[in-house]
């Protein structure tokens, strides 16, 4: 999966990190924007080469459209599987 700036294109590396209000400082994208520390779920992330803010899930560049996973999710097991 690919993981990029929505803004300038940055591909954040393994060592980047982000600092919590909470105090802890760690890999955003390594728990889906969610802080280990305390639980806060970012829903936007500030990148750390541009400095300005998107949605956390627009970082995301492979995933399919959240109305496709909704369909899927509608669909029986039986029809999924072969």
């Amino acid at each position: 999966m690919r993981i990029a700036c929505p803004k300038c294109e940055y591909e954040p590396r393994r060592d980047d990190r982000w600092q919590c209000t909470c105090g802890t400082c760690w890999n955003t994208f390594e728990t889906q924007g969610r802080c280990p520390g305390c639980g806060k779920v970012w829903r936007r992330t500030c990148c750390p080469r541009c400095f300005r803010w998107s949605p956390h899930h627009d970082w995301y560049r492979d995933l399919p459209p959240v109305d496709a996973l909704l369909h899927r999710a509608d669909e029986p097991a039986s029809s999924r599987t072969g």
